[in-house]
């Protein structure tokens, strides 16, 4: 199920690998600091690196957590995204498609270059579609594979070192169609289940230096999906469907994947939090059934 900063293709053109868009005061303050500031235990000098930070999920947990004293770099393909959450947070921008190991490496330098270090990767980019298992081309499979599994694996090894180095965090985002299939989201379905795995791998190979969790949404309000959410009829009807009876929001996952990179999550590692408002827990079979024998009246009302 989209719910990040899912999109379609990625353009032909993207700046040089690496691309640095970085507020201007915020780089001033970096110089009169100088390296030991950067390389500092202090919690305000920790810097995380987050894909498709430009928009969406990854927009708000860019604010999330520079509330919270982080130095953000802002990995995305929409430049003017980029650009702009880098200028709100007082962080840097990187133009970088995740699916290419190049530009992944580069802009992961770059961001060492300013900051000194990187505590915390969030890979929150992503790609999907909508349509029948066998309609999709062979070039949008691929497009789908290259950035949700190829672009969460080059994310983790072009990070591996400074993350080992500093004892860092790692939050990739998966989806509830990788636990559970969606109709019309056959290679979306596949490639968030496999990010599932990728995760619990990372987090064995990598512990005890890494952590590594993972963060599976149901349908999340952005502005990807507010065609669907905009419409008061169709929201009524997911909100009914949802036991939580609201839909999600940016914020809310912002505040888990904060959670899972504080040290409140130090004894989680290899875990996949589904945050779905309990959608996963209704059985499309029985429900009906049962819960009209239970109240008639109350079930039909949901």
């Amino acid at each position: 199920m989209l719910s990040g900063s899912e999109a379609g293709d990625i353009p032909e053109h993207l700046d040089q690998p690496g691309g640095e868009y970085p507020d201007d005061n915020a780089a001033d303050e970096n110089d009169e600091n100088g390296e030991d500031t950067a390389k500092g235990e202090d919690t305000a000098n920790r810097v995380v690196l987050v894909t498709g930070g430009g928009s969406g999920i990854g927009e708000a947990t860019c604010r999330r957590l520079r509330a919270e004293g982080w130095n953000v770099g802002i990995a995305d393909r929409d430049v003017a995204g980029a650009r702009r959450v880098a200028n709100e947070v007082d962080g840097i921008a990187l133009v970088v498609d995740v699916g290419d190991p190049a530009r992944v490496e580069a802009a992961v330098a770059s961001l060492v270059r300013r900051f000194g270090r990187i505590d915390a990767l969030v890979n929150n980019a992503g790609v999907g579609n909508l349509k029948r298992l066998e309609e999709y081309t062979p070039a949008e499979v691929d497009l789908i594979w290259r950035v949700n599994v190829a672009g969460t694996y080059n994310c983790l090894r072009a990070c591996a070192a400074h993350l080992r180095e500093s004892g860092g965090a790692v939050v990739n985002m998966a989806s509830v169609s990788g636990v559970r299939p969606t109709q019309g989201e056959a290679p979306y379905s596949a490639a968030k289940a496999a990010v599932i795995a990728l995760t619990r791998s990372a987090a064995l190979e990598w512990a005890p230096s890494v952590r590594v969790n993972c963060v599976s949404p149901g349908f999340i309000r952005t502005p990807l999906n507010e065609m669907l959410a905009g419409d008061p009829s169709t929201r009524r009807g997911l909100e009914r469907r949802t036991p939580s009876r609201r839909l999600g929001s940016v914020e809310d996952v912002a505040g888990v994947i904060s959670f899972l990179l504080s040290p409140d999550s130090g004894y989680m590692t290899g875990q996949n939090l589904v945050m779905d408002g309990g959608t996963l827990l209704s059985s499309s079979q029985m429900d009906p059934v049962l819960g009209s024998l239970i109240d008639p009246d109350a079930f039909e009302a949901k």
